[in-house]
C-alpha cells in the first residue's frame, strides 16, 4: 500500500502519523507551502483523506481529488466532511465512535464538578498563597442537581449513567423520544433548559443543531443554571453565552469547545464561574491510540476490499 497517497489534513496524533507513514505515501497538508498547487499536481495519486475535528474534506477538496475513495476521520464528529458530496461521488466515510465515549463522558462530569465546586478557582487560591488569609468561599453541591442532556446518543447516555451515580434526575431532548429509556423527554430545548439545573450539549453538529443553545435557552436555564458543552463550539451562540455570563444571566459554564477554535472570547478569561478547556474531550493516550488504530484499520480494510470497521457512508 506504500504507493497509495493519503492526504492528512492537520496534525492529530504522532502515532497515527508514524503508522500512516509506514503503510502509505503520506502527504501532510499543513506542511505544504502551496497546498492548492500541490493538490493540482498530485490529485491522481491521492486516494484517501484523513481528517479530524478541526479539518476534514469539504466539497472543494473532494472535487479537486478525482481519485479519492475514502475519508477517514480521527474523530466521532462528521461536521468537517461534506457527506452529501461523498455520497454523490461514492466516496466512503469512516469515523471513530465508541472508543472515545467514556473519556468524553468522564470529562463532562469533571466540568460539572469543576464549575459547581469552583475547583480551578480553589487551585489558584492555594497557589497564590491566599489560604492563610481565610477559608475559601462556599460553593454549590453537584449531587442531586437535575441534569438535562441535549442528544441522548452514545456519549449522552454515558453522561446520564454517570450523573445518575450522583443521584441526579436526568432529562433529555433529542429529535424524537427514545422508547427504551427511563429518562424524562422534553420536546424542545427551551423546555429542557427550564426544567434542569445543569444543561449538557452532547449531540452531533448539523445545520439543525447549530446554535441549538441560543438566548432563549440560556435565559430558560437562568442565573443559577450551568451550561456544559462537550459537543462542538457552534452548538452554542457564543456571543449570547458570553453576554449572559458577563451579565450574570447564567450561573456558570464548562466549555471544552468553542465556535472559532483555537480562539476563545477573552471576556471569559476573568470569570470565576467558567472553566475553559482546549478541546480535550478524547484527549487521553489510551483513547487517542484506539482512535488512530480505527483510522488505520478502516483505511487498510478499504484498500484490501474488506468490510469497513466503522462505516458512515
Amino acid at each position: 500500500m506504500e504507493s497509495i497517497g493519503v492526504l492528512m489534513m492537520c496534525p492529530a496524533n504522532p502515532y497515527l502519523e508514524e503508522e500512516l507513514d509506514k503503510r502509505f505515501k503520506l502527504f501532510r497538508y499543513w506542511k505544504l507551502p502551496q497546498p492548492q498547487q500541490f493538490i493540482k499536481e498530485n490529485s491522481n495519486s491521492i486516494k484517501a483523506v484523513v481528517g479530524n475535528a478541526f479539518a476534514g474534506a469539504d466539497a472543494d477538496l473532494i472535487e479537486s481529488l478525482p481519485k479519492l475513495e475514502i475519508v477517514s476521520s480521527f474523530s466521532v464528529g462528521l461536521d468537517k466532511i461534506d457527506l452529501n458530496k461523498c455520497r454523490e461521488k461514492g466516496i466512503r466515510v469512516t469515523n471513530t465512535p465508541d472508543v472515545l465515549t467514556e473519556d468524553v463522558a468522564d470529562l463532562a462530569i469533571g466540568l460539572m464538578l469543576a464549575v459547581l465546586r469552583r475547583l480551578c478557582e480553589c487551585d489558584r487560591y492555594v497557589r497564590k498563597g491566599l489560604w492563610k488569609n481565610g477559608d475559601f468561599k462556599l460553593t454549590t453541591k453537584f449531587t442531586g442537581k437535575s441534569v438535562g442532556i441535549i442528544g441522548l446518543g452514545r456519549i449522552g447516555t454515558a453522561i446520564a449513567k454517570r450523573a445518575e451515580a450522583f443521584d441526579c434526575p436526568i432529562s433529555y431532548y433529542s429529535r424524537s423520544e427514545k422508547p427504551d429509556t427511563k429518562y424524562k423527554y422534553y420536546p424542545s430545548v427551551v423546555e429542557l433548559a427550564s426544567n434542569c439545573q445543569v444543561l449538557v450539549v452532547a449531540c452531533p453538529l448539523t445545520p439543525e443543531t447549530r446554535h441549538i443553545v441560543n438566548r432563549k435557552v440560556i435565559d430558560a436555564l437562568g442565573p443559577k443554571g450551568v451550561l456544559i458543552n462537550i459537543g462542538r463550539g457552534p452548538h452554542v451562540d457564543e456571543a449570547e453565552l458570553v453576554s449572559a455570563l458577563v451579565e450574570g444571566r447564567l450561573g456558570g459554564a464548562g466549555l471544552d469547545v468553542f465556535e472559532k477554535e483555537p480562539e476563545v472570547p477573552e471576556q471569559l478569561f476573568d470569570l470565576e464561574n467558567v472553566v475553559l478547556l482546549p478541546h480535550v474531550g478524547s484527549g487521553t493516550m489510551e483513547t487517542r491510540t484506539d482512535m488512530a488504530n480505527l483510522v488505520l484499520g478502516n483505511l487498510e480494510a478499504h484498500f484490501l476490499s474488506k468490510p469497513l470497521l466503522t462505516p458512515v457512508v
